[in-house]
């Protein structure tokens, strides 16, 4: 499942980030916190390895 706005995408490579350890989980904020316990490695991997080229910056 790809993501859906360049935000979403920014926040689940931050998610993915904390979830292999590689900057703590007390930096996250707002949606990447909430990421990090709902998804497993996998998903996120899915989300921040899409290409932000023709994604908004939000989702409407």
């Amino acid at each position: 499942m790809p993501a859906k706005s360049k935000a979403q995408q920014k926040a689940a490579g931050a998610a993915l980030a904390a979830k292999r350890g590689e900057i703590p989980k007390k930096e996250l904020k707002g949606a990447s916190r909430d990421m990090v316990d709902s998804m497993t490695e996998k998903e996120l991997e899915e989300f921040a390895s899409t290409k932000r080229k023709d994604l908004p910056n939000k989702k409407n």
